[in-house]
Formats: structure tokens, sequence, C-alpha cells
């Protein structure tokens, strides 16, 4: 080893959302880390409007480990809130606005079962009366959710992270990573570390140990809106969110594009988000602006959490697609405790269930 480099038990590569909270928690837990983040416009948790819903889809499914993510989520950021004397999360109902009824019956059966776990406070089957929203088939409330402002969220902990050193905002370049029987050294920064961690979303594939994973990006634009009379009070849902954004304001998402992505200047997004929002209300709006950001897809929909298949200095924290806000808090204690030999990552999400695509022969047990 050499002495003129600087020691650390992990460095994390990438600083959006799953970057953060892994950070944040072997931090906590007395681990010597440094990140490395290049900001980019296009970060999907820079872009997010950071939704944490509890039901989605057409289906009205519960979404996946629900029980386990979203309520430690919501204490997650409301402790680290306190820590940074900010409000970075408003829990607030979700009402998902019916757009038929048939739509409408379709969630009623579903409800005889009851296979939402308590998330649904209420549907309600009459016209729903609220300051410029089109409701004519009423809706389902949800609870237990809300929203993080999570543009907010990542500028206070790079600000906390520059103060205290642990975040070197400049471009990771991963031919420069050295590997021995200690760990890996990183001749840029002068640093020495026991273990690397990908956190950086569909960027990912930019790391040529981890270019066979089978993610895929998926662009998605958020559109932000003026919508003087609206209601606030709550976050609207029907082929679109509506998220509260202040004074009158919202922001409006998402679209999903698979490649290729729409090109700068491009108004297909604006197009279809502002037929999404017609849909809720009828109220004049002005456009404030649109933001395109990238998503690491996976094709189960599930993150990608574990060791690398042949590297065991390497490991990938990541694939959250856009269920980043509400997954990536528990499943960094999950990670934590993994890393330091003390507990199994979730099946779902271990990446030992795509280890049969890595291209080289993996080492004998």
């Amino acid at each position: 080893m050499t002495s003129d480099f600087d020691f650390y038990d992990y460095l994390l590569i990438g600083h959006g959302i799953a970057g953060a909270a892994l950070a944040r928690e072997l931090r906590g837990r007395g681990q010597r880390v440094l990140v490395y983040d290049e900001p980019r416009p296009d970060a999907a948790s820079r872009v997010a409007a950071g939704l944490m819903n509890p039901v989605a889809g057409k289906r009205f499914a519960l979404t996946w480990r629900a029980l386990e993510t979203l309520p430690y989520a919501v204490a997650y950021y409301q402790q680290l809130g306190q820590e940074l004397g900010a409000e970075f999360l408003a829990e607030t109902n979700i009402l998902k606005v019916f757009g038929s009824a048939q739509e409408q019956q379709q969630m009623l059966a579903r409800a005889e079962q009851d296979p939402w776990a308590g998330f649904v406070a209420g549907i309600d089957t009459a016209p729903i009366e609220r300051p410029g929203l089109l409701a004519p088939h009423g809706g389902a409330w949800l609870r237990g959710g809300g929203y993080v402002r999570v543009a907010e969220l990542l500028a206070a902990l790079a600000r906390q992270g520059a103060a205290e050193g642990w975040l070197r905002t400049e471009t990771f370049t991963w031919e420069n990573v050295v590997s021995d029987a200690g760990g890996v050294a990183y001749a840029p920064g002068r640093v020495r570390a026991r273990q690397v961690v990908c956190c950086q979303g569909a960027e990912a594939l930019g790391c040529p140990h981890f270019n066979w994973l089978p993610l895929t990006p998926n662009q998605g634009e958020v559109l932000a809106v003026e919508v003087p009379g609206l209601s606030p009070d709550q976050v609207l849902n029907r082929g679109a969110y509506v998220v509260p954004d202040g004074a009158g304001q919202f922001r409006v998402g998402a679209t999903y594009r698979w490649p290729p992505f729409a090109p700068a200047g491009s108004e297909d997004g604006e197009t279809e988000l502002l037929a999404r929002l017609a849909g809720l209300t009828a109220l004049p709006y002005r456009v404030r602006g649109l933001r395109r950001g990238v998503r690491p897809a996976v094709r189960d929909r599930r993150p990608l959490l574990g060791h690398h298949p042949a590297l065991p200095w390497l490991s990938v924290f990541g694939g959250f697609g856009s269920k980043g806000v509400s997954l990536a808090p528990r499943l960094a204690q999950q990670m934590a405790d993994y890393l330091a030999g003390q507990g199994e990552i979730w099946p779902e999400a271990d990446l030992a269930r795509y280890h049969k695509l890595y291209p080289a022969e993996l080492p004998k047990k």
C-alpha cells in the first residue's frame, strides 16, 4: 500500500437518491465513505417529482414490498429533514381519479378482497368536488405516501458532503481503478478503498464491469405548470400525476420513452402531458418548463443489488426505475447489512438472479 493515499471503507459512485441513501446509511454505521458524483441535468433523481405511491397502474396493484418500504421511507425522510433543518417530505393523500364508470366498478370489485393492506383510505363513487378538479366518476384516496422534494434534498446533502469532505463533484474514471488483495486504488484521487459501489443509475452501463446488466435507459419528461385555482391539497393521479409545487404551481408527469429518445426541442412530451392534465382539470394553465431525465429500467422492474459475480471489490446498488424515492431508504439499510456480511438481499432484488448474463466464466466455489 502507498502511504500518501487516503483510505476509505467504501467508494460510492453516484449521488442520486440511491447513492445518497447508501452513503448516509454507511456513514451512520461509522464507515469511512467517499462519494464521487458528476451532476448531470438528465439524472432521474434530479428531474423526478419524488412521488411515493402505494397503489399504481391500471390494475390498482399494491406496489412491490409496500409494507416494508413505504413506512420506512416516510420515517427516513422525516428524520433527514430534522437533521438538515428543512422539510423535504410532504405527507399527503393521493387521489386516484377514475376515468370511467367501468374503472370505478373494477376498483370496487377489488375492494371486497381488501388487497391494499390499509393504503386505500376510501373510495368515492360520486363526483368529487374539489376546486378545479374533473372527477365525475369519483376516485380512490390513497394514504401512506406523498412526495419528496428530491432536488432540494440532494442539494442539501451535497452541501453537507462538500463541507465535510465526503463528496467530490467530479467524474470518476473506471479505467483508473486498480485492484489488489487489499481492495482498490484510484490514482487520480489518491484514494484506496476496500469496496467500490456503483450507484450511477442508467449510467451504470458506462462502467466496463457492469455493461452486461439488463438495464435499459428509459426517458421520462416532467412538465412544470401554473394552474391558478386548482386544489393543492392532494396529489392527483389519472394517467399522469399532478404534484403540488407551491403557490398554484404543479409538476405533471411522467412520460415513458424507450430509445431512441425525444430530441432536444421536441414538443411531443409537452403535448402528451398537457392532454393528460386536461383530463383532470379544465382550468387555464401556463407552462413553465419541461425537464427530461433518464431512468435505469430493469426488465423485471426490480432493483439490482449485490456483488459483481467475479470482482469481489465491486458491487452495484441501483436499477430503481421510477421507484427510487420509495425503495432506496429501506434497501440502503439492507445493502449495508449485506456488505457487512450481516444479512441477505431480498431475492427479487438480488443481482445474483442475473449472473447468468455475465459474459465471462464465473470463479468456481
